[in-house]
């Protein structure tokens, strides 16, 4: 009789196999309240790399970390017309507390721009106060009515930059600096994510922006996840908070802002776009544990020899742990490293001792051979590097080859059954983009002709990414 697969085949029922790789690779459970996620060690692992990666990268463009409340008075989410419709039906709203009625109700974190504006408004009195350039990692709640881990929750973490500057100009390339050079760069060169960049149309952009960029990523089913957003919010909050500035020539002038964003989102990405029907398949530069080390046996001299190994490797740079729990079998071990999608593991048993060997077993290229122990240390850093080009590789492939180019409607909703589709702005517009969403259609994002992400709705040439998404 065949052994029943620890997964469900992706083929078979994707969103089953998604939730029991959630489950059974340890990342997350489900929360006691309906929409929220208990996040587990090795899930928070993940989300704190990212945090770290991201972090850094933040830093490098000047912005400064810091912390705004979790409780926004309603009354401030009321100055901006745009921003309080477009976030009303996923607001949380405290009503009481301490036992008594309050006298205003508060509003749970959707988003911080106003409360943000409130004290900008304090902060910011002449240009030499400017660019102010914020950071804040915190929790959001919004109300959500699909909930799914990682994807779609109530309470979801993240980072949330608000930004203030002088001039129209300065926030716009501020706004695509973080585009491309925070979150394009970490997605392709740590997360080894394929992303499409592109300009959100008006109907999809942030309430409250006056352009919205975002970077979307195909999942294993062919379906789109917007994976980070760099919103222009223009001079709406500024004016809707009387956010100004004494110019240098000495008048009084609103400030231009930014806002920008990502989530824990990105690790159910992680899961869709690289897990396989054996489980999650993390990427080298992003993994908290690079290699394991499996002591096979009990024996002392394989847990020795398998104790030096891990030596090697951290003398190497690579983050490495020892499995020595020979109490659980060696199989179970194997199999549940395999579901985390550690990127390589070495195994170590009896019969590679006289030989001075290991067997290295490569989870990304899914290739097994026995490897000299003097040469791990030199091969393991050598293979991680190759497994990230793999990876990203992989997952370019993926959506090219389920992308077609279309030029009515109705072949855009037909293509968005498997995959995306590339239609002409010019022969889609506005209409067009109405009409795919009743059928569960949206525009993803526009770009240019040349690929890259154009400045305008109506710039000349521009093509809409079309598709199904989370």
């Amino acid at each position: 009789m065949a052994k029943a697969p620890v997964l469900t085949p992706r083929a078979d029922d994707f969103p089953r196999w998604y939730q029991e790789l959630i489950t059974k690779a340890e990342l997350a459970d489900n929360g006691p309240v309906r929409g929220t996620m208990v996040i587990r060690p090795y899930g928070y692992g993940l989300w704190e790399r990212m945090q770290q990666e991201m972090d850094a990268r933040i830093k490098a463009a000047g912005a400064s970390n810091a912390y705004f409340p979790l409780f926004i008075p309603q009354s401030y989410l009321t100055r901006e017309a745009e921003h309080v419709e477009g976030f009303a039906p996923e607001l949380a709203v405290v009503t009481h507390g301490g036992g008594r009625e309050l006298e205003e109700p508060v509003v749970v974190r959707p988003t911080s721009e106003t409360i943000v504006n409130e004290y900008f408004s304090k902060w910011v009195q002449s240009y030499r106060d400017l660019p102010l350039l914020i950071n804040q990692w915190a929790n959001v709640v919004r109300w959500e009515l699909r909930p799914r881990v990682f994807l779609r929750t109530t309470e979801f973490l993240w980072q949330e930059g608000h930004t203030a500057h002088a001039t129209r100009e300065e926030a716009r390339d501020y706004a695509a600096y973080i585009h491309q050079e925070v979150y394009a760069d970490f997605m392709e060169n740590v997360l080894a994510m394929d992303v499409v960049p592109g300009r959100k149309t008006a109907r999809e952009r942030f309430a409250g922006a006056i352009n919205t960029l975002t970077l979307e990523g195909m999942m294993g089913d062919g379906k789109a996840l917007q994976l980070g957003t760099s919103h222009e919010l223009g001079q709406n909050f500024a004016r809707a908070f009387d956010t100004r500035y004494l110019s240098r020539d000495g008048r009084q002038e609103h400030v231009w802002q930014t806002s920008w964003g990502s989530t824990t989102r990105m690790v159910g990405a992680l899961v869709m776009m690289h897990g396989d029907d054996r489980g999650l398949r993390v990427p080298p530069r992003l993994a908290a544990v690079q290699a394991v080390v499996v002591a096979v046996t009990g024996d002392e001299a394989v847990l020795a020899r398998a104790g030096e190994i891990g030596d090697r490797l951290r003398t190497a740079g690579v983050r490495v742990r020892v499995d020595d729990r020979t109490d659980v079998p060696f199989g179970r071990r194997a199999v549940d490293w395999e579901l985390k999608g550690v990127p390589v593991r070495i195994d170590v048993g009896p019969r590679d001792l006289d030989s001075g060997t290991a067997v290295l077993v490569r989870r990304i290229a899914g290739t097994r051979e026995p490897v000299a122990v003097e040469a791990l240390a030199a091969l393991v850093p050598e293979a991680l590097e190759d497994d990230h080009g793999l990876l990203l590789a992989q997952s370019r492939r993926l959506r090219e080859s389920r992308t077609v180019d279309v030029t009515t409607v109705e072949e855009a909703a037909e293509a968005a059954g498997t995959g995306w589709a590339r239609i002409p702005w010019a022969a889609l517009g506005p209409e067009g983009e109405a009409r795919l969403a009743e059928r569960g259609v949206s525009v993803r994002c526009l770009v240019a002709a040349d690929g890259s992400v154009p400045e305008r709705d109506d710039q000349r040439g521009n093509v809409a990414v079309v598709a199904r998404a989370y």
